[in-house]
């Protein structure tokens, strides 16, 4: 099974492998600068684990645990 951004730890880098989903979800996460091969760092979770605040192309994200899902990463 693959890892998805859903699993990444605080303080990890990992790079977008693909997305999952589709219709307005996909769009939605690709138009967040989510897309094939960015690198994503995990700057920290809130703690009751949603949403997940991500670094994403030099600008700060937050992103829900179901949308984190649906990206896959390596």
């Amino acid at each position: 099974m693959s890892r998805t951004l859903r699993d990444v730890k605080v303080g990890e880098t990992v790079s977008v492998l693909k997305l999952n989903g589709s219709g307005p979800v996909k769009r939605r996460i690709m138009d967040m600068g989510l897309t094939k091969g960015t690198e994503v760092y995990v700057r920290k979770v809130a703690p009751l684990g949603d949403p997940v605040e991500l670094t994403v192309r030099g600008y700060e994200l937050s992103v829900r645990k179901d949308d984190a899902e649906l990206v896959e990463i390596k």
